[in-house]
């Protein structure tokens, strides 16, 4: 298991997720972020089954930078409630790893 982790989030709009993306990527939260266009999305907010077209960030970071990219994403976001989810990165090409370890500790 590695300390290495992908944040997933939804947002409404490409500029939206462009923003969103530069700003984690310029303050060295994230290493990588990639943006999936037009996902759609089912889910029941406040009572109403929702479908909506939405764009996909899949954020690559670290655990001990979360708090931060949690925080940096929650401020950034226009939904009331943001999908922050963190999945483990349990392996990866040692390569990669090295990469991303030295883009999250690069000065911002």
């Amino acid at each position: 298991m590695t300390e290495k982790i992908v944040v997933l989030s939804t947002c409404g709009s490409e500029e939206e997720a462009v923003r969103i993306a530069k700003q984690l990527v310029d303050g060295h939260i994230a290493a990588c972020v990639n943006l999936l266009p037009r996902v759609r999305s089912f889910y029941r907010w406040q009572g109403k089954v929702e479908d909506s077209t939405e764009w996909m960030l899949v954020v690559k970071t670290s655990r001990e930078r979360f708090a931060a990219l949690r925080t940096v994403l929650e401020a950034a976001h226009s939904y009331e409630l943001p999908e922050v989810l963190a999945l483990p990165i349990v392996d990866g090409s040692p390569n990669y790893l090295a990469w991303l370890e030295s883009e999250l500790e690069a000065d911002a």
